[in-house]
C-alpha cells in the first residue's frame, strides 16, 4: 500500500482504542504539521508506522497530562519526535510557559525518553535532513542490535558507518574508517549486498556508493 492507505489505517487503529481526553487530542491534536513529518520524513525511510503512536499521553512533572506528537517505543527505547511550528504565538510566548516548555523537556530526558525536535520548516523544507536525524538516532538502538548478530566485526562496523551517516557511503569511506586495503573492503562489501545488508547506490562499476539494505534500514 501506498502511503495514504497505510497512513489512514494507521490513525483508523489508534482512534478505535482512545476514549475520554486521548480520543479528543488525537483528534484535534493530530494536525498538518504531523502529517507532513509522516509523508515527508517517516514515510520515505520506513514505509510503515509500527511502533509510532501519534499523540502520546505521558504523566506531567507536574501530575498532569502531556502529549507527544509523536512517540516510537520498543523494548529499550522510547524516542519522542516533536514538530514545532512558528508563529505570533510563539513570538508572543510568556517566560513562563518556555520555562514550561523547557522544563517539560527536561522531565522526559530524566524519564529516560530521547527527545527530538524539528521545526515545522525544517519538515516542509528540508525533509532529508529531518529524515537522516531520524534514522540516525533510531539507528543507535539498531546499532546494539548488531552485536546479537551474526555477522563479522568488521561488518558490524561497515553497517555501524552507515547508520551513523544516515546516507551511502563509499568504498573510500569505508577504506579509511577501518584501514583496510580497496580489495578487502570490495569483498566486504560485497558480503553484505549478498547478505541484502546493503544495497548498490549509485557510481560506476569502479567507484560505487552503498546505501542500508531493507533488512537494516527499516528497524520497524
Amino acid at each position: 500500500m501506498g502511503f495514504e492507505e497505510e497512513y489512514q489505517a494507521f490513525m483508523k487503529a489508534h482512534l478505535q482504542v482512545r476514549t475520554g481526553e486521548r480520543l479528543r487530542r488525537l483528534q484535534e491534536g493530530h494536525s498538518h504539521a504531523e502529517r507532513i513529518f509522516l509523508r515527508q520524513v517517516w514515510w520515505p525511510v520506513f514505509y510503515q508506522f509500527s511502533y509510532l503512536h501519534p499523540e502520546y499521553e505521558v504523566n506531567d512533572f507536574k501530575d498532569g497530562k502531556r502529549y507527544l506528537d509523536f512517540a516510537y517505543i520498543r523494548p529499550a527505547i522510547r524516542i519522542c519526535f516533536e514538530i514545532d511550528g512558528y508563529g505570533p504565538h510563539l513570538k508572543n510566548i510568556s517566560r513562563w510557559k518556555f520555562s514550561d516548555s523547557l522544563e517539560r523537556q527536561n522531565q522526559l530526558v530524566i524519564d529516560g525518553w530521547n527527545v527530538i525536535r524539528f521545526s515545522y520548516d525544517q519538515v516542509k523544507e528540508q525533509p532529508r535532513r529531518c529524515q537522516q536525524i531520524v534514522q540516525q538516532v533510531i539507528g543507535r538502538w539498531l546499532g546494539d542490535e548488531l552485536d546479537q548478530s551474526s555477522l563479522s566485526i568488521v561488518e558490524k562496523e561497515v553497517l555501524r558507518l552507515a547508520i551513523r551517516k544516515g546516507e551511502a557511503i563509499s568504498p573510500i569511506e569505508v577504506e579509511k574508517y577501518l584501514n583496510l586495503s580497496d580489495k578487502t573492503v570490495k569483498k566486504i562489501l560485497s558480503q553484505l549486498v549478498n547478505k541484502k545488508m546493503l544495497i548498490p547506490a549509485s557510481g560506476t562499476m569502479r567507484i560505487r556508493s552503498y546505501r542500508l539494505g531493507e533488512q537494516v534500514k527499516n528497524p520497524v
